[in-house]
């Protein structure tokens, strides 16, 4: 059985990453929110976020807006 130190010092080992896991996920809700901005998929856009960060947001910055169909 681990000691609780051991089990205390595997979180410590995470504290780092933490912040970047908040960030990446703030980020692909801004870009969903950005994609429902230029009529596209929020979900989808989340999604893709989550898997390519930053690289998403630049995607979904360089491409035009949606055009909403007259019909």
């Amino acid at each position: 059985m681990r000691s609780r130190e051991t089990r205390v010092d595997t979180f410590n080992h995470l504290d780092g990453a933490m912040p970047w896991f908040a960030g990446w996920g703030t980020l692909a809700l801004v870009n969903a929110g950005l994609a429902q901005g230029k009529n596209r998929n929020g979900l989808l856009w989340f999604l893709l976020s989550l898997l390519f960060g930053p690289l998403a947001t630049l995607a979904l910055v360089l491409l035009p807006k949606v055009r909403q169909t007259l019909f």
